[in-house]
C-alpha cells in the first residue's frame, strides 16, 4: 500500500534532483527522506531511482510513476482540504509562489493587510520568476502565484489581471542618450541595452516590439532581476526598459518613437485545483489593492 508521505518525499527527491534539496523542502533529515524511499520502493517492488557518483537519476519505473504520483497526491490533498474546510475557518497553510520584483513592489501592503485580518494562516512564501511560477502552479505545488501573467497567455492555467504595470525605456541621467530627443527603434538599437532576459516575460515584450518594427535587437546585458537591470544602466552600462514605478533619479526616462509597452501583473491559479479557504480570502485582499477591475462574477457560482 503507497503512503503519502512516501510519495510525497519521492516527488520532491525527484524534482530536487537530490536527497539533501528535498529534505530541506520538507523539514526532514536527510536518513528520513532516504528511509521513505526505500519504504516506497519496497511497497512498488521496483527501484525508482538510480544513483551514479554524487548525481540521482529516475529510472523508467520512476518517471513512469512521477506523473501519477502528482495526481494522486494533489488529489488527497484537495480531498483533505475539502473535508477541513467544509465550514468558513480561514486557517491553514497558504502556499504563495510570487517574483522578486512584485513581492518587492506590490505584495507588502497585501500581505499586512491578510496577515492582520487572517492571523491563524500560516504563509509558505516561494521567490521564483514569473515563467517559473507558472510551472509551480500548472504541477500543483503552490495554490497561488502573484506575478508577471505570460504575454501570450496562461493556457491550461486561470490568470486573472490585477496591475497594470507601464514600462518605459530608461538611462542614467549623466548617459548620451539622455540628451538625443526622440530615439527611434534603428537609434535604440544601435545602443547597448541592458534588458531583461529573453526567456522571461518582460524580456519577450521588449523583444517582440524591436522584431515587430523588423528590427533585430541584441542586449549588452541581460539579466532577469529589474533591480539588478535598474543598477547596471544608472551606472551608464547602457539604457534599459523598466517598469515606469523604477524611474527615479540616477535614472530618466527615454523620450522614443517606440509604441508604449506594458506587462501585465496578476495572479494565477489552477482551474482544477480546489482553492483552500485561506487562497479565497487572499484573493479577495488582492482584489481589494488591484487597479485592474474584476469582470463581475456571470452564471451559476464556482465552488
Amino acid at each position: 500500500m503507497i503512503n503519502l508521505n512516501d510519495m510525497q518525499a519521492f516527488l520532491a527527491v525527484a524534482e530536487c534532483q537530490s536527497f539533501s534539496r528535498a529534505a530541506e523542502r520538507l523539514h526532514l533529515t536527510q536518513p528520513a527522506v532516504s528511509k521513505r524511499i526505500q519504504a516506497l520502493e519496497a511497497a512498488l517492488e521496483v527501484r525508482l531511482f538510480d544513483r551514479v557518483g554524487k548525481q540521482i537519476y529516475l529510472t523508467d519505473a520512476g518517471r513512469t510513476l512521477l506523473p501519477h504520483g502528482l495526481a494522486l497526491l494533489r488529489q488527497a490533498l484537495d480531498t483533505q482540504r475539502l473535508l477541513r474546510e467544509l465550514g468558513d475557518q480561514v486557517t491553514g497553510t497558504l502556499g504563495l509562489v510570487t517574483s522578486h520584483h512584485v513581492g518587492l513592489h506590490r505584495l507588502a501592503p497585501v500581505l499586512r493587510a491578510f496577515t492582520r485580518r487572517y492571523p491563524d494562516v500560516q504563509l509558505d512564501i516561494r521567490f521564483e520568476d514569473s515563467e517559473d511560477a507558472h510551472g509551480l502552479i500548472r504541477r500543483a505545488a503552490s495554490e497561488i502565484a502573484v506575478v508577471t501573467l505570460d504575454p501570450a497567455g496562461a493556457g491550461d492555467l486561470a490568470a486573472d489581471p490585477l496591475w497594470h504595470d507601464p514600462l518605459c525605456f530608461t538611462v542614467a541621467e549623466d548617459h548620451p542618450l539622455a540628451r538625443a530627443g526622440r530615439l527611434s527603434f534603428a537609434e535604440l538599437a544601435a545602443a547597448r541595452p541592458v534588458l531583461p532576459g529573453l526567456g522571461t516575460y518582460t524580456g519577450r515584450i521588449v523583444m517582440d516590439a524591436f522584431a515587430t518594427a523588423g528590427i533585430a535587437l541584441r542586449p549588452n546585458l541581460a539579466t532577469n532581476y529589474l533591480e539588478t537591470i535598474a543598477m547596471l544602466v544608472g551606472i551608464g552600462l547602457g539604457w534599459g526598459v523598466l517598469p515606469r514605478s523604477m524611474i527615479r533619479p540616477p535614472l530618466v526616462e527615454l523620450a522614443t518613437d517606440v509604441p508604449s509597452l506594458s506587462r501585465t501583473l496578476g495572479c494565477v491559479t489552477h482551474p482544477r485545483r480546489t482553492l483552500s479557504n485561506a487562497a479565497r480570502a487572499f484573493r479577495e485582499v488582492l482584489d481589494r489593492y488591484a487597479d485592474v477591475p474584476r469582470p463581475a462574477p456571470t452564471g451559476a457560482a464556482r465552488g
